[in-house]
């Protein structure tokens, strides 16, 4: 495990107030973690995971199994329903007053997850962009998907040859949120990140922890825990889950369709493809995902240290 801080947390930090921070890829071992440091500290865990915000696919998620409930409080898990769009600036809104909430309970919160853009917008802040709404962050999806990757590039740039500068074609999210904060505010996402940042409190001080673990043992979990998953009900997960889209009250193009495993699955379900083949398939996602999640880790947070 590397544990990491920022020059400014190695100040005298006495007069300030800590919030735990851990970090690191799925499967890596933050859970179990954030449990110790709960038991230890009287904290109360805060979800920091982009899919374990929603109402659904608990299972393929990874969301905490009623025995890790019971051993530690944990909060903002299951906290939206599906078609609720969050981004990190509304991920942050929800936490930021749940760990005032906590610490003036006396108590010591403990952000867990991987979504490190997510971890950014809380300890370095964000630029004051509004929220957009969910018509026009479906209509630039859309849109996205209609002119395909490098033909969304070329119209952005047409609006916004800044943004459209700054990324590769094949970087969709990127490139889609540009769009609709153009669409949404009528102004660049440039123009939007020049403002002063909401920075959070002065006296909060983040000790943060970041959980790598060797390779062979990293992939390893992910594998394990994915057969875990189909033998323990992720198929009837999934089966239900798309219930719930075909039959409208979920959104086609939800975040949560993306949530590992769950097009693999489906694809068996529909009886596309073997099982032992989607297993392999959805293990080798949730192993490049990782490595994901390592480089950025290792890019945004342990190069400033």
């Amino acid at each position: 495990m590397l544990r990491i801080m920022t020059e400014a947390q190695k100040q005298d930090n006495s007069d300030k107030q800590t919030i735990y921070i851990i970090g690191g890829p799925t499967a890596g071992g933050k859970s179990s973690r954030a449990i110790e440091l709960a038991r230890k500290t009287d904290g109360i865990i805060i979800n920091c995971d982009s899919m374990q915000i929603y109402d659904g696919l608990h299972m393929l998620t990874a969301q905490p199994p009623e025995e890790d409930l019971k051993q530690a409080p944990h909060r903002l898990y299951s906290a939206l329903h599906p078609n609720i769009a969050c981004s990190a600036g509304n991920w942050r809104e929800m936490a930021e007053p749940l760990i005032h909430e906590i610490l003036e309970q006396g108590k010591t919160p403990i952000i867990v997850g991987g979504s490190g853009l997510y971890i950014k917008a809380l300890t370095d802040g964000l630029s004051p962009i509004p929220d957009i709404s969910q018509d026009v962050r479906d209509a630039a999806m859309t849109r996205q998907k209609e002119l395909g990757n490098p033909a969304f590039h070329e119209e952005l740039a047409k609006r916004d040859s800044v943004m459209a500068a700054r990324f590769h074609p094949f970087h969709t999210a990127r490139l889609v949120r540009a769009w609709e904060v153009l669409e949404e505010t009528g102004k660049s996402l440039a123009e939007w990140q020049k403002l002063t940042r909401l920075a959070p409190p002065k006296n909060w001080h983040f000790e943060i922890e970041v959980i790598i673990p060797e390779r062979p043992l990293l992939h390893r979990r992910c594998n394990d825990r994915f057969v875990w998953m189909v033998e323990n009900g992720a198929l009837d997960e999934v089966e239900s889950f798309r219930k719930r889209v075909e039959n409208g009250e979920i959104h086609h193009n939800v975040p949560l369709l993306k949530a590992l495993g769950y097009r693999e699955l489906l694809a068996y379900i529909k009886g596309e493809t073997r099982k032992e083949d989607a297993i392999e398939k959805a293990q080798a996602r949730t192993r490049q995902y990782a490595k994901q999640q390592i480089t950025w880790f290792k890019n945004q947070l342990l190069k400033k240290m």
